[in-house]
């Protein structure tokens, strides 16, 4: 390995340095697909003002962000790990799991203030061990967490069963269903105020950078002496940690705990990653497009429940996304010359 090698693989590329590498039409493709999203933004949002009356109220806007802000806290985690060529299928098992967890705390007798931590808690312990499973025993990400999101919500069936945990204090309601400054609900400015921590870790650090350089070459970035494995697990365990965190907020929205909770939120998380500019073989991807991904998915929803659409149609939408986002980016990277 001659010096010039040696200075490449010291310092772990940036997203940029790395599209700077690429045709210059492959440069601007993630400005190319958020500016994509925010059109779509747009077009939902004119669309949706001039065929429902109250589409546009302020106040139904903001209620509406109800149905999407708990996902999208875990959104942004499972970004920074398709970014890293890896996938947690298991999410939806983690937030149920982790919600009975703290049903079963609660009826011990734990304070309030604590179900936070148990609710996390048990997110990072699952997150854990599908970590260790991928990293240690170098099984597929998509096979392990496929297996255990059977496990989680089997094991919240076992403890639950047919049950239901009601009455919980009133601090979790306070979370899941407060609002700030008598408009603003709580959930939804959390999920702004991690957006952009994440923003911040992922394209202002060191972090980020590694984060990126492990999605374009695992083993380039293993030898340029970044702990990659360490870096995964760390995914995971961050991952289950939003899903803990999210299972905190939703059972305080809705005031229980069943074994089906967030049943089906695996697709719509990974769709707003995917429709956010993610690319699913790793290494391209912004947390400002899964934002934007996001709200566009939760403008839908909004508009979706404001015509009395049947719920079974948003599932239907999802999975048309999902289907559409990867041909178009598929295409869009073949025409650049990245593959």
């Amino acid at each position: 390995m001659n010096a010039s090698t040696l200075a490449e693989t010291k310092a772990p590329p940036s997203r940029y340095t790395i599209l700077d590498r690429q045709k210059p039409a492959v440069r601007h493709l993630v400005t190319r697909w958020e500016t994509l999203l925010a059109l779509l933004l747009l077009a939902v949002f004119v669309t949706g003002g001039a065929v429902l009356p109250h589409f546009l109220d302020p106040y139904n806007l903001l209620d509406g962000t109800a149905t999407f802000s708990e996902k999208a806290l875990i959104a942004l985690p499972m970004a920074l790990l398709i970014i890293c060529r890896e996938i947690d299928i298991s999410v939806a098992g983690t937030l149920a799991l982790s919600s009975v967890a703290m049903g079963l705390a609660h009826a011990a007798g734990a304070p309030p203030a604590t179900l936070l931590f148990v609710a996390v808690g048990t997110g990072v312990v699952c997150g854990w061990l599908n970590g260790i499973l991928v990293t240690h025993y170098m099984l597929p990400s998509i096979v392990v967490t496929i297996g255990t999101v059977s496990l989680y919500r089997g094991l919240a069936s076992v403890a639950l069963g047919d049950q239901a945990f009601t009455n919980y204090p009133a601090l979790l309601a306070e979370w899941g269903q407060g609002v700030f400054f008598g408009v603003v609900p709580r959930a939804f400015v959390i999920l702004l105020g991690f957006a952009l921590l994440f923003a911040v870790v992922l394209h202002a650090t060191a972090i980020g950078r590694r984060i990126y350089a492990i999605g374009n070459n695992p083993e380039a970035a293993r030898f340029s002496g970044i702990a990659v494995n360490r870096y995964r697990l760390g995914l995971f365990m961050l991952t289950g940690a939003m899903a803990g965190l999210a299972a905190f907020l939703l059972t305080g929205r809705i005031g229980s705990t069943r074994p089906n909770i967030a049943t089906g939120w695996e697709l719509e998380i990974i769709t707003m990653v995917i429709l956010g500019g993610v690319s699913i073989a790793g290494g391209v991807g912004t947390i400002g497009g899964v934002l934007l991904a996001v709200l566009t998915m939760g403008a839908v929803t909004y508009g979706l429940a404001l015509a009395n659409v049947p719920g079974i149609y948003m599932t239907i939408v999802v999975g048309v996304l999902l289907l559409a986002t990867i041909m178009i980016s598929r295409l869009l990277r073949g025409k650049s010359g990245r593959h």
